[in-house]
Formats: structure tokens, C-alpha cells, sequence
């Protein structure tokens, strides 16, 4: 099921994020988890339209974020990583919020390649990421 978040959700989606980033993201540093963290609760939760998918016991178990067409942030449980809740977010965002772009870490391997598959293809590149960081992001665009 996907649903819209309330800031209630907030606490349990910024734990989804951080297992996950904890589990594809190895080519951050500590320091640099714990920069983002606060910027994600505190900053981004609050500008972007929010859907999270729940589990059958009604936890969630993944989230996006998405602005103006664009999937600014797509996070699973690792525990649920492979069993359909990354697509199932992103059909949803394709189909019923008209998502047409996604920016990725290039050096996120699996995620550049489900967005590949999914039908994105790289469009740009850009050496730094939205905070200025030496993390090389690759910008997505739905091919049609």
C-alpha cells in the first residue's frame, strides 16, 4: 500500500533511510551520514510530496520524495531490498505522479542500474551533489 506520510512518519522514514543508506551507499564516510541525516528530516522531508510504501503490518518499509516531476529521493528497508517496494514506488511515481527525472549517485551501482532498467537512461553528470560533496550524481531521464 502507498500512502502519504504525515510528520508523525517522519521518525520511522529517517530510520528507513539510514538502513538503507547504511546498505548502498558504502562509498560514504560516518561523517558524512550524520551531515545528511538532519538535512534529510529536517530540511528535505518538509519541501518534497512524500509516499511511502507499507508493509503488511502496516510499517513502512520504504519512501520517496518527488518534486515537479522529479524523484528527488527513492529509499527501502534493507530487509526488504529485491521484493518488488522500490517498484512498485516507482511505477507509482511513473503512472500517478508523473516522474519523469531522477538524479542518482553514480557510484550507487545498483541504483543507477534499477532506474536503467526501469527505463531511465543518464542524460548528465555532474561531479559534486546537491550539498557540495565530492559525490559524482547522475542525472535521469524516463526514456520515452
Amino acid at each position: 500500500m502507498i500512502i502519504q506520510p504525515s510528520t508523525n512518519d517522519y521518525g520511522e522514514m529517517i530510520k528507513v533511510w539510514e538502513n538503507s543508506v547504511r546498505e548502498t551507499h558504502d562509498f560514504l564516510a560516518e561523517e558524512d551520514i550524520q551531515f545528511y541525516k538532519p538535512l534529510i528530516l529536517k530540511e528535505y522531508f518538509p519541501q518534497l510530496d512524500l509516499f511511502c510504501h507499507n508493509d503488511d503490518n502496516r510499517k513502512i518499509d520504504g519512501f520517496m520524495g518527488i518534486v515537479e516531476g522529479k524523484l528527488e529521493m527513492l529509499f527501502i528497508d534493507s530487509g526488504k531490498r529485491g521484493k518488488g517496494v522500490g517498484k512498485a514506488l516507482l511505477v507509482y511515481a511513473i503512472k500517478e505522479r508523473n516522474v519523469r527525472w531522477v538524479d542518482v549517485n553514480e557510484q550507487n551501482n545498483q541504483a543507477v542500474g534499477f532506474y536503467k532498467h526501469m527505463g531511465f537512461r543518464v542524460v548528465s553528470r555532474s561531479e559534486f551533489d546537491g550539498a557540495g560533496k565530492h559525490y559524482p550524481i547522475l542525472s535521469m531521464e524516463l526514456a520515452e
